[in-house]
């Protein structure tokens, strides 16, 4: 745990205190980071630990928000966030600080941060992410068709896969299923599975859920059959495909496993009689060259080269036994 372990720009900012400070400090911000997905109280303490120290530090502060807001601390997490986005200018993490307000119960505020001057000036994903806490915002609201209406975005396609896209196309499927929207909702929960690499969503669970209320396996089929197509993936054809190639491969092994075991020995001599004349014609080089030594230089040249070639041999043969 070093205070070189931190982000350069956070580096950078705590050179502006004393040198015993800034590094007390860095070391706090490190055990924060390294303690927050095992013991978050303990990062939360070692962050306003450092928050403390360094009051006028923008990425301690920040730091200090970040973590309050993963432990569920809302209203320190806001005022740090805030706090920082002051004293740093930016955007800031919008879309956290609409959170907050949110889970704070307050969605009319989070509605009015994704629509704050900074709000364009978010990169790609924050931007999806707050548009994301703004639309569940909305639902609380009693919004609901405004929410969906919200996400209907050009990064809402089912074709992308984004880091985002699991996320986005859930939330979408999420407030259809509020709107009364079932089939459409399983649809949308089909595309955040296939988006979701990283089991950053309960999707697959959501569709079991809702197979049971669309009338079974039938509708099921359907409904898969046509978000799949929306994606351009084809599930029944790739499995076709694969077990084709499974098969292939399958029958290939078994007839390589089948002249491995008749050859096998007949390899085995092979190799043994090619290695002892390489091995042979070796000597018989080494033997020649001791012969001519003192030569002129074009037939020491010629000897090297029976050498080498002998040498090239004996890797070919090895080559072909393997």
């Amino acid at each position: 745990m070093e205070p070189g372990d931190l982000d350069i720009e956070i580096r950078r900012e705590l050179l502006t205190l004393p040198k015993g400070l800034a590094d007390k400090v860095a070391l706090h911000l490190v055990a924060a980071g390294q303690l927050i997905d095992s013991e978050p109280e303990r990062a939360l303490e070692h962050a306003r630990y450092a928050r403390q120290r360094a009051p006028r530090i923008p990425s301690v502060r920040e730091a200090n928000g970040l973590t309050a807001y993963l432990v569920g601390e809302w209203n320190e997490a806001l005022a740090e966030l805030r706090a920082a986005r002051r004293m740093a200018g930016g955007p800031g993490h919008l879309a956290i600080m609409a959170d907050c307000e949110r889970a704070m119960g307050r969605p009319e505020r989070a509605v009015e941060l994704s629509r704050s001057e900074e709000a364009p000036q978010l990169d790609q994903e924050d931007a999806v992410e707050l548009r994301i806490v703004a639309a569940g915002a909305r639902r609380d609201l009693g919004e609901v068709e405004a929410s969906v209406v919200s996400l209907q975005t050009a990064e809402l396609d089912p074709k992308r896969q984004e880091p985002w896209s699991a996320r986005l196309f859930y939330a979408y499927a999420d407030n259809l299923l509020a709107a009364g929207r079932e089939r459409e909702a399983f649809t949308w929960f089909v595309h955040a599975a296939h988006a979701d690499d990283e089991d950053e969503t309960d999707a697959a669970e959501r569709l079991e859920e809702l197979a049971e209320k669309l009338g079974g396996p039938d509708v099921v089929e359907e409904l898969v059959t046509e978000a799949e197509a929306a994606a351009e993936i084809d599930d029944e054809d790739f499995d076709g495909e694969s077990a084709e190639i499974d098969e292939d491969f399958d029958d290939e092994a078994a007839e390589i496993d089948d002249d491995f075991d008749d050859d096998a020995v007949d390899v085995d001599v092979d190799l043994n009689e090619e290695i002892d004349e390489q091995s042979e014609a070796a000597s018989a080089d080494s033997e020649k060259a001791a012969e001519t030594e003192g030569a002129d230089e074009t037939s020491e040249k010629a000897a090297k080269s029976d050498a080498t070639d002998a040498d090239a041999s004996n890797e070919e043969g090895d080559a072909r036994a393997q």
